[in-house]
């Protein structure tokens, strides 16, 4: 296939690609119900955890609108309400589900920053080359850490995240607009005066100068100029999140997001780019806890102690939040969602605290 019918291909993809994304659950689940090994069969299986659509989809819609790790809200969702309905989960079970969960609706939200124009992919590939090994890292040690220890470190990484989340301003601006901005010119290959890569995934225009000035233009017409250094201090931010991300299934999104503002990355390149490497980094460390516990000799997990009838319904809920959260980001204020989740942050941090101590 050549440049021009490839390119052709990919903008068509991304045009419908709300089709794509409903039809992916539909195809997990099906899949799903007809040849997983599950520990049960009939209705009364796979209609157990009905309820933890609602609670996914509330999350996931509130995890993509700010741009953080969908498992930072489903982990403790697992830890604290889960049980209150049905019999706890050990550790890298939880760890596992909201992975999943999360692989799905971050790769959701990614195709919809794709298409704005909002991913830097360059920046995206580099970073999660780097974050790679910390993942792997990070899952493999869930397998074989104490439980109060796993509490603990599960603590420390929602108070960073608390604190990194009233410390940043994740304001969806960040563009110089233009008043005669056309998104289907965008669309079709640019506007006239901007900036335009033929062999881009979205309809951004994309150049970079010999100083290594990028200067970007999304869907929209709104302009973005910055450069792509800070290497070394974004590898030192995700190399820690990346191990985290393994561990408790977040935490390589919270401290993306801090290196890529401190390196002067636009704040709606940096969600979106931030979006890619969340989407990837969950996907890795998801298939590191289905078949990596044999790997370090601690808790040999497989496909059949997945518990499948919990994903059939996490899954679509969070691909729908993954959609919903642009609408919601323009409808209601962003520092109000933010404050909001880093206070909840705080108080879920305090309760894990004194879980490993043996409080609670």
């Amino acid at each position: 296939m050549n440049p021009i019918s490839a390119t052709r291909v990919q903008r068509l993809l991304l045009r419908y690609q709300y089709v794509f994304v409903f039809l992916a659950p539909v195809a997990f689940v099906t899949a799903v119900v007809a040849g997983a090994p599950a520990s049960g069969t009939g209705t009364g299986y796979w209609l157990e955890y009905w309820w933890l659509f609602p609670a996914f989809l509330l999350g996931a819609t509130i995890v993509n609108t700010v741009g953080i790790s969908g498992s930072a809200l489903f982990v403790p969702f697992l830890i604290f309400v889960f049980p209150l309905f049905a019999s706890p989960l050990d550790p890298p079970t939880i760890v596992k589900v909201g992975l999943i969960s999360e692989a799905f609706g971050l790769s959701s939200s990614s195709l919809a920053f794709i298409q704005y124009g909002l991913v830097d992919r360059r920046l995206a590939v580099a970073l999660v080359g780097g974050a790679v090994p910390f993942v792997v890292a990070g899952a493999l040690l869930s397998f074989v850490i104490p439980e109060p220890l796993f509490h603990g470190l599960l603590g420390v990484a929602l108070l960073t995240a608390s604190y990194l989340l009233f410390r940043i301003d994740l304001g969806h601006g960040g563009a110089s607009g233009s008043d005669d901005a056309d998104p289907e010119a965008a669309v079709d290959g640019g506007r006239p005066g901007r900036p335009d890569d033929p062999g881009k995934l979205g309809p951004a225009g994309v150049e970079t100068d010999e100083t290594g000035t990028v200067t970007r233009v999304d869907r929209d017409g709104g302009d973005y100029q910055y450069t792509r250094g800070g290497y070394l201090r974004r590898f030192a931010n995700y190399s820690v999140g990346g191990t985290f991300q393994g561990l408790a299934g977040f935490g390589v999104g919270e401290l993306g997001i801090i290196s890529m503002l401190g390196t002067k990355v636009p704040v709606r390149i940096a969600i979106g780019t931030n979006h890619i490497v969340v989407a990837l980094t969950a996907v890795l460390a998801s298939l590191v806890h289905v078949f990596g516990g044999g790997l370090v000799g601690g808790h040999s997990l497989s496909l059949a102690s997945t518990p499948w009838n919990m994903v059939v319904f996490t899954v679509p809920a969070t691909v729908t939040g993954g959609q919903i959260a642009p609408y919601v980001s323009n409808a209601l204020s962003t520092s109000t969602i933010k404050t909001f989740v880093g206070g909840l942050f705080a108080v879920i941090s305090i309760a894990l605290f004194l879980m490993a101590a043996g409080g609670v």
